[in-house]
């Protein structure tokens, strides 16, 4: 499952299916490589051979590149296609982060207030399908996983009911960037627990808590992620030493 609920394109059009939902599970099946880079960071994509390998026609892959063009995920290239952009650097990570610890409590906050019975039972419900999917040893599940976590936290922001909140944080991509610097299941399992803590104050109606929460799970996994450069760095400097 992806994001939204629904399958990746496997293969085949089905007949009858909406031009306008095909593009998005393509969208979504694209996405789920990029995360689990099975499309690597800077290769080139273009339209016709992931049409072949998805078993759809152009368009449908054209809708899916030019939205993902548009939010900052593939880069056009003339007459060439679109190509992979390369990993975040260290500081756009860190104001990602800082952007995500002004805004990600606040959103917890509000859910804990606003949140319907419904929209609880929704996050419990992400939950039970991460857990599902935890500490899968595929790129493509680790890449799934990472894809139902920011489903996740775009419910806590759409269950706090401020829009702005909710588009700043989707226009960040920050869980597509994350989850594209390293396959790392630790990451999943560790994830796991902190977001239990957040439906737990949420479900409680506990708004310190449920802010409390959130930035406690945010700072963690900046560190999770933040030793990611740390490596990369002394790698670096090892081999400008050698």
């Amino acid at each position: 499952m992806n994001a939204r609920g629904r399958r990746p394109v496997a293969g085949g059009t089905p007949a009858g299916r909406a031009g306008g939902r095909l593009a998005d599970e393509v969208y979504d099946t694209l996405l789920g490589q990029l995360m689990s880079l099975r499309i690597e960071p800077g290769s080139r994509v273009t339209i016709d051979v992931l049409a072949r390998e998805l078993g759809v026609s152009q368009t449908p892959i054209r809708d899916a590149l030019n939205r993902m063009e548009a939010e900052g995920l593939v880069v056009r290239v003339p007459h060439a296609g679109y190509r992979i952009p390369p990993q975040i650097t260290r500081h756009r990570f860190e104001d990602m982060l800082e952007v995500r610890l002004l805004l990600e409590p606040a959103a917890a906050r509000k859910s804990a207030e606003r949140a319907s019975s419904e929209q609880v039972a929704g996050l419990r419900r992400m939950l039970e399908e991460m857990a599902e999917l935890e500490g899968g040893n595929e790129p493509m599940a680790y890449g799934a996983f990472g894809l139902r976590d920011a489903a996740f936290h775009d419910l806590v922001a759409l269950s706090a009911e401020n829009q702005v909140i909710r588009e700043t944080l989707a226009r960040l991509h920050s869980h597509v960037h994350l989850f594209r610097l390293h396959h790392d299941t630790q990451v999943t399992h560790l994830a796991m627990a902190e977001h239990e803590q957040v439906v737990a104050a949420i479900a409680a109606r506990d708004p310190d808590a449920a802010a409390y929460a959130m930035r406690r799970h945010i700072l963690r996994s900046g560190e999770r992620f933040r030793r990611l450069f740390d490596e990369v760095t002394d790698a670096d400097a090892m081999a400008v030493e050698a």
